[in-house]
């Protein structure tokens, strides 16, 4: 139960870190395109303010990637484009391996309670026989109850595992929106903002 417990911590810790950290406002800002594209037109976007846009969100990292390159053609800015993404879709999915570990441990963690608490009812009952049902209740209830805790933490852990999931993959794709539709302003395809 100890280890069902502690796994029940980090399970909650792993999920609040990801409800704060992945928060599309922390991710792809709004303000942040717009802001780009009017630098753009203004013809204002120098290293300084490159280094700004990197350090504001993890879209403005991918999009840095690609300001940095845009004299190089529209293939390099792709490309460094891509590179940057690939680390910042990486660095998205932190704590996910964790927390589907812990989706998948945890069943298995109460499986091994209520085998551990079978084993002490039958070792009870070769001691002292079939005579008190107190002592057989006693040690199925705790091995019900190590089942029932190891499912309590695997179930939302398992949901929770697999909606963070979508959530990363879905900002991968805004992101990558936006970074072509930066390309093409950039490379002079589109005039539209």
């Amino acid at each position: 139960m100890l280890t069902i417990i502690l796994c029940s911590i980090a399970a909650m810790a792993i999920i609040g870190e990801r409800f704060w950290s992945l928060q599309r406002k922390r991710i792809i800002p709004a303000e942040l395109v717009p802001y780009i594209w009017q630098l753009h037109r203004d013809n204002k976007i120098d290293d300084a303010t490159i280094r700004r846009i990197r350090m504001s969100s993890p879209l403005g990292r991918v999009l840095a990637a690609g300001l940095l390159n845009r004299k190089h053609g529209r293939d390099m800015m792709k490309t460094s484009i891509e590179e940057v993404g690939r680390q910042v879709a990486f660095e998205l999915e932190r704590y996910l391996n964790a927390l589907g570990s812990l989706a998948s441990i945890t069943p298995l963690l109460g499986l091994l309670g209520t085998v551990d608490g079978i084993i002490r009812v039958f070792s009870d009952i070769a001691v002292g026989g079939m005579g008190d049902p107190g002592i057989l209740s006693a040690g199925i209830s705790e091995a019900l109850i190590c089942t029932a805790s190891g499912l309590t933490v695997a179930i939302p852990s398992l949901f929770f595992h697999r909606y963070f999931e979508r959530l990363v993959d879905d900002h991968v794709v805004r992101m990558e929106e936006e970074s072509l539709r930066l390309i093409d302003i950039m490379q002079g395809n589109r005039e539209d903002v």
